[in-house]
């Protein structure tokens, strides 16, 4: 549907024109409210009782009048998620300033897994397993990675999100190294509401539809509020967007299309008696030309296997280089098939009881059931058949040259990879929360019990099974009888096998290709099923009061034990586990583990009401936590609140943090892995090529090769760039003698609300967390550094299952294994800034201003023991922004509202990449360019022999700062309806192009968004 030529389209901009014009003054976006917020979380007392003026603030178990703590807090309300056009709560998370990365965009639909489909929030960019996620104020379930799939709850559902911006382990638990997200969800509700929504791309793609209902009533007895939430989203098309068409985007067009096509290419050599193959060597990629006859070896060409390089420049010449662009001749597009956004859908219903037992005593219920499912899509399997030993036999039928080829390659797109991941989730809690007097001091106690069951199933096709494939190219003969080909030999033939000719093109109908071959398809592919299952369960008890008077307050309390298990299970496919597919293969993970735990919180009043001392206060938590698999922890927090006078607060914490390693840290199976590496011994983009020390330890295992090796890719030709893929699958593991990541971090703030300026309030804070024994992949690069470039003997060849071989044929890696291990630290630091300000002008209406941001100083990351000067991440692609900021304006007068919002970051950089620009307006092919803006001399992250940090050439590509701007007008109608009409990204703008592709298969950042998108909303409240 074009949204040029259609009904909502025309009524969208009208709206929009309508709102514009409306007032001078309604360039204006929603307020989100940034000031500190209360929890009702799950632990409200029971009804009349007299502690029903106090609330619960997330990061404390502490009731409190005062909602300001010492640790900040960032709140989304209800109002704030029904004044923007994002419609899960993954998305509207996202979109908070200290939010990093999106762990897994969907702008990636080559992304694998148990978690892929699922929308995750890294607070801090410091990674999902490190944010821990609460509802209600008890844990989300996780997967086996440990992260929480926030796409399961709801949006109608929630009463509002209250993010913690500061370390909790010592109440919460494991997890909350970065922060805590507490989502509320909705109880008490009286009455009926139901709202619909319609949203695409103004390029009439990616529609959202969706509609939810809300409904409940209340009584002296209790409550009951239901919730239920239906939405789809569409796919959007790599091909749809001119930054994702091409490997290399639209300013490189025909650069880095792949070798591997959809037809068979082999390495053919002299004696193969091809007449019209021009050989360059004895290994030379031939295929059939357009339009030939692929059993006429006359038909057969040499591959043009140019992909387009340049010749990095150096420490001597750092200047441009001449870039030479590939072509797209005998070459293949693989993104033709793929998504930029991959399409989703999902449903949910929520439920929420109260009953009042007694004036004391109440009984609480959440129950969450929730289904989501994806589809990820992508071209078809790239095969290396001398990987699967997948030769097409010389005695085959469709064979032009009457040998045996075991070294040949084919992309089959006639049947793309899809990966469908279907996720249902049921939660069910239950507490019985209560309150008493004892000694004229009123206490508040809750038993809760809460079950966490998440089930999975993949389901994939695009693959096909070896033994099949095996026979379809084996020997095959025509039998004279019947005119049809047979696998087999006469005499002998294959029972239920289809022949298969692999030279004929992707496209092209024809006898025993798999284009439109219906019998083919169905022998070779079959259905993969991966299922899996998490369950999380946890039994708490908790009190909380005062014990006594002191001068400046009340001693106030709570205590608390609680009880744990996580359990978990991946099951792969078997055919794939077992080698009997094409597929990568998976291992099963199974596993559990238990904690027990025990906390204790005080709130300490230290003065109060006196000359620069309106209050001083001081908090402080411990929790002890027994682990059934490593042992036992305590984690420590201390928070200080003071107000020298009544408009300005200073605050500060010193907490500690740790993360329990995941099920699949401890009990995952070996898999395979497309890894990319550097090959150190490589002569041109290796540290061979420039470091005699490593060209040594390369020579030691290497031989004379040594000084001419070159990494292969998978086609079996010298890779073009540093960073390239395997040649071979390498695997990855766990490791179950993994121990916790232990965590400090501090926060320093003041805030202020100034009364000559009524409605105004600021906060500043500063952070910093630092991350020790992180729990870090050893990857190939590593792996290979410390052997030959560092020269650590005990990292080089196998040792206990890990470590690396290589052919003795080539010196290519032929195996690699590796697993994760405690080892170095991460340490980063930062400010967040965020205001707020409402004022009412007579004959204008209300406004409101709000504005967040997170500036990130710094984001050192070492991932080994071994000394390093560490270098910060910040800035640079798929790591931190070094500014994100929101800025929210929203104005109400009467039965209208409008609200503008802008989204900030920063600008980025980039390894350097080099090309030549063609296309439309590009400048001439004969001048050089280089797509690199800044070359400089930087740390390395090595040591040199002096102690001091040693230096190499820095190349870097700088991209600008990018801004998004969102609007919504709305109107409520006098039968109690509202109409909201809106446009995310109302002015179109696509982020800077970015080639190392962060967060994305294409080359543009997976975070940002990928076009204008126009919505409407109707909302009916009874």
């Amino acid at each position: 549907m074009s949204y040029r030529n259609n009904l909502l389209c025309d009524a969208i901009r009208v709206a929009l024109l309508f709102g514009v014009t409306l007032s001078p003054v309604i360039a204006v976006a929603q307020q989100a409210e940034q000031s500190t917020a209360t929890s009702a979380n799950a632990d409200e007392p029971a009804a009349g009782v007299q502690s029903l003026d106090t609330v619960r603030v997330t990061g404390s178990r502490i009731r409190r009048v005062d909602v300001e703590t010492a640790q900040p807090i960032e709140v989304i309300s209800r109002q704030d998620i029904e004044k923007q056009g994002f419609q899960s709560v993954g998305d509207i998370l996202q979109n908070l300033s200290a939010m990093g990365n999106a762990p897994l965009s969907r702008a990636s639909p080559s992304s694998s897994g148990a978690d892929a489909g699922g929308t995750y929030v890294s607070l801090r960019d410091l990674g999902p397993e490190r944010s821990l996620v609460l509802v209600n104020g008890r844990r989300m379930g996780v997967g086996i990675t440990g992260q929480a799939d926030v796409s399961l709850i709801p949006a109608a559902a929630v009463e509002r999100i209250e993010v913690l911006k500061d370390g909790a382990s010592s109440i919460y638990g494991a997890d909350a190294i970065a922060g805590v997200v507490n989502i509320i969800t909705r109880s008490n509700f009286e009455g009926v509401s139901a709202s619909v929504y319609y949203g695409q791309y103004s390029e009439g793609d990616g529609a959202v539809t969706k509609g939810d209902m809300v409904f409940g009533f209340s009584g002296d007895r209790g409550s009951l509020t239901f919730a239920a939430e239906w939405a789809k989203e569409d796919r959007v098309g790599a091909v749809d967007r001119e930054y994702s068409r091409y490997p290399s985007s639209q300013r490189h067009p025909t650069d880095n299309w792949a070798i591997n096509l959809p037809r068979a290419v082999f390495t053919s050599r002299p004696s193969d008696g091809l007449p019209n193959v021009v050989y360059t060597g004895n290994n030379t990629r031939v295929l059939l030309r357009d339009g030939g006859d692929p059993m006429n070896p006359a038909d057969y060409i040499a591959q043009d296997t140019f992909v387009g390089t340049c010749l990095p420049n150096s420490v001597a010449q750092p200047g441009p280089n001449i870039c030479v662009p590939g072509s797209t001749a005998t070459k293949f597009n693989t993104k033709d098939l793929a998504d930029l956004r991959i399409p989703r859908k999902w449903k949910s219903v929520y439920a929420d009881g109260i009953l009042n037992i007694t004036d004391a005593v109440r009984f609480r219920t959440n129950l969450l059931y929730s289904d989501r499912s994806s589809t990820r899509t992508s071209s078809g399997r790239p095969l290396t058949a001398s990987r699967f030993n997948l030769p097409i036999s010389g005695d085959s039928y469709f064979n032009p040259i009457n040998r045996d080829i075991t070294t040949w390659f084919r992309n089959f797109q006639e049947v793309p990879r899809q990966t469908t991941n279907e996720l249902s989730t049921f939660r069910f809690s239950a507490a019985l929360e209560g309150t008493f007097e004892l000694a004229a001091r009123p206490f508040d106690w809750d038993v809760s019990y809460m079950h966490n069951r998440n089930k999975l199933l993949l389901t994939g096709i695009g693959d096909m099974g070896i033994d099949r494939l095996r026979n379809a190219l084996g020997p095959s003969y025509l039998d004279t009888a019947t005119g049809e080909v047979r696998c087999g030999r006469p005499g002998a033939a294959v029972a239920g096998c289809v022949p298969f000719n692999p030279f004929i093109p992707y496209g092209t109908v024809a006898p025993y290709g798999l284009t439109g071959n219906q019998k083919l398809l169905d022998y070779l592919y079959h259905i993969e099923h991966d299922s899996g299952e998490t369950i999380t369960e946890v039994l708490a008890a908790n009190l909380s009061g005062t014990v006594m008077a002191l001068p400046a307050g009340d001693l106030g309390f709570a205590v608390g034990v609680e009880r744990r298990k996580e359990s978990g299970e991946f099951i792969p496919d078997a055919m794939a586990a077992g080698g009997l597919s094409t597929n990568q293969g998976d291992n099963p993970t199974r596993g559990s583990y238990s904690v027990k735990e025990l906390y204790a919180e005080l709130e300490v009043p230290l003065l109060a009401d006196m000359r620069f001392a309106r209050e001083l206060s001081l908090n402080m938590a411990s929790r002890y936590s027994d682990y059934s698999n490593f042992g036992d922890t305590t984690n420590n927090k201390i928070g200080l609140r003071w107000k020298p006078i009544d408009s300005l607060m200073l605050r500060a914490t010193l907490a500690d943090g740790f993360r329990a390693p995941t099920i699949s840290d401890l009990y995952g199976g070996m898999s395979e892995t497309a890894e990319r590496y550097t090959d150190p011994c490589d002569v041109v983009y290796g540290s061979s090529a420039s470091n005699p020390t490593t060209r040594a330890n390369c020579r030691a295992e290497l031989g004379a090769r040594a000084d001419t090796f070159r990494q292969l890719n998978a086609a079996g030709t010298p890779v073009t760039g540093p960073g390239a893929s395997a040649a071979v699958p390498f695997f990855t593991g766990s490791n179950p003698d993994l121990l916790p990541e232990t965590s400090k971090s501090q926060t320093i703030g003041v805030v202020w609300s100034p009364g000559f300026i009524p409605g105004l309030n600021l906060a500043l804070d500063w952070w910093r967390i630092r991350i020790d024994d992180t729990i870090v992949s050893d990857g190939p690069d590593s792996m290979l550094t410390d052997c030959y470039v560092i020269g650590i003997a005990s990292r080089c060849g196998q040792s206990t299952g890990n470590g690396f071989t290589r052919d003795p044929a080539t010196g290519n890696i032929n195996d690699l294994r590796f697993g994760d291990t405690n080892a170095g630290f991460r340490k980063v630091q930062g400010f967040d800034l965020d205001l707020s300000y409402r004022f009412e002008l007579a004959d204008w209406g209300k406004f409101s201003i709000g504005s967040t941001s997170t500036y990130t100083v710094y984001d050192y990351s070492v991932s080994s023991d071994l000394p390093e000067h560490p270098i910060s991440d910040v800035g640079w692609a798929g790591s931190s922004f070094r500014l994100r900021s929101n800025l929210n304006v929203g104005w109400e007068r009467g039965i209208l509202g409008a609200s503008w919002s802008t989204r900030y970051y920063s600008g980025m950089k980039e390894a350097c990449v080099y090309f030549t620009p063609t296309g439309p307006g590009a400048p001439p092919v004969t001048q050089p360019h280089l797509e690199c803006d800044e070359i400089t001399y930087a740390p390395s992250g090595t040591l040199g022999p002096d102690g001091r940090p040693e230096s190499e050439i820095s190349r870097r590509r700088n991209v600008g700062a990018t801004v998004f701007h969102d609007v919504q007008f709305r109107v409520t109608l006098p039968w109690n309806a509202t109409v909201s009409v809106g446009a995310n990204n109302v002015f179109n703008k696509v982020g800077p192009l970015m080639y190392t592709q962060p967060l994305s298969n294409y080359a543009y950042y997976g975070g940002f968004d990928i076009g204008r998108f126009l919505y409407l909303r109707y909302t009916q409240s009874f």
